[in-house]
């Protein structure tokens, strides 16, 4: 009986495995935030830090990353205050730094390398050269393996870490969507990582003293500004017109610009955005691509000065589909605190 549970156990883990990702795509993807951030904090590359992280944990595997939280391998030393935890490394039974949350692990092992004085000297590389970092942190010692340096590049290249190495911790989703192009489909990843559009709001007017004249840009700077988001509803391709002082109206972009920019017709554009105009105002959002039936979560409570129509844009859900789900006429108007439907029908009174 314990042998067909143990061979049913494995059948199922396979199986499981198989309809996922890899391990090491798992880890990359959890993980891949921290790298970005500690890069832009400490000059370390995202690239060898998540190299280290895959190679040090097995792919967030191993028992100190999984008891202790601990993704480098960091030892006690006499330095170390916090919780720790034994384990059989080099030798039996050695001190390992315990931490609350991996988070916390990245930012030490950045600590880790900017305060040991064998490790200077890799910050006076170029922080987007991770084949020169990669032997740097070999000849200061950091692992014994001879080869060391050759397995992080590997691992660099083989899951195109580098590329992690030249954007900011706000592009982290994005690349990790063209990287991972079915993490579309991932609704759990897409709302935890994805923040919801914003579009301006009119208000009250401000008054503004000494306010600097607005940035005057052409056109086609304008234009160059606009970058491509997904959005949180199953990754719909949006951009957001850019706000002042960015933007002046001298240089308003219409429909029919970004239609050449984008490829998309003028009219699929209005159809799937409902407009009524080729004008455009600063902060509207724009979807690339047609609106979905329904939202990635199931309400929302209307704020100020929002519209059915800035809903339906902040949550990538057609117009139509929205006023049916509240079971509101199309054009009524939406008071402010109303609680709306996103996924199902509202119930009736």
């Amino acid at each position: 009986m314990k042998k067909f549970i143990v061979i049913f156990s494995i059948l199922m883990i396979s199986n499981f495995q198989a309809q996922g990702w890899k391990t090491e795509d798992q880890y990359i993807q959890k993980f891949a935030h921290f790298a970005v951030e500690e890069m832009e904090k400490y000059k370390i590359p995202a690239s060898i830090t998540l190299a280290q992280g895959l190679l040090e944990t097995g792919g967030g595997q191993s028992i100190l990353a999984q008891q202790g939280n601990n993704h480098f391998g960091i030892k006690c030393k006499e330095n170390w205050t916090g919780r720790t935890m034994k384990y059989t490394d080099d030798a039996p039974n050695e001190c390992f730094r315990v931490y609350d949350d991996p988070k916390q692990s990245y930012e030490d092992h950045s600590i880790f390398l900017v305060n040991r004085p064998f490790y200077r000297g890799l910050f006076s590389l170029d922080p987007k050269d991770y084949k020169a970092w990669a032997h740097g942190l070999k000849k200061a010692g950091y692992a014994t393996n001879p080869r060391y340096a050759h397995i992080l590049i590997a691992k660099i290249e083989k899951y195109r870490l580098f590329e992690f190495d030249f954007i900011k911790k706000e592009e982290v989703t994005e690349k990790l969507l063209a990287l991972y192009p079915e993490l579309a489909n991932d609704k759990v990843f897409l709302a935890k990582n994805l923040p919801l559009p914003t579009e301006k709001i009119e208000d009250e007017p401000k008054v503004v003293i000494d306010a600097p004249e607005p940035v005057k840009l052409t056109k086609q700077e304008v234009l160059l500004s606009i970058l491509m988001k997904a959005h949180p509803n199953e990754a719909l391709r949006y951009i957001v017109i850019p706000v002042e002082p960015d933007y002046d109206d001298a240089s308003e972009v219409n429909l029919e610009d970004i239609s050449k920019k984008y490829e998309v017709s003028v009219s699929k554009l209005m159809k799937w955005n409902e407009l009524t105009s080729n004008a455009l105002k600063e902060g509207q959002i724009l979807f690339l691509e047609k609106k979905n039936s329904e939202g990635s979560v199931d309400t929302y409570r209307a704020e100020k000065g929002e519209s059915m129509y800035s809903i339906s844009q902040k949550f990538a859900i057609r117009l139509d589909k929205l006023y049916d789900k509240n079971r509101m006429e199309y054009g009524d108007k939406v008071k402010e605190g109303q609680l709306i439907y996103l996924k199902n029908r509202k119930p009736r009174n």
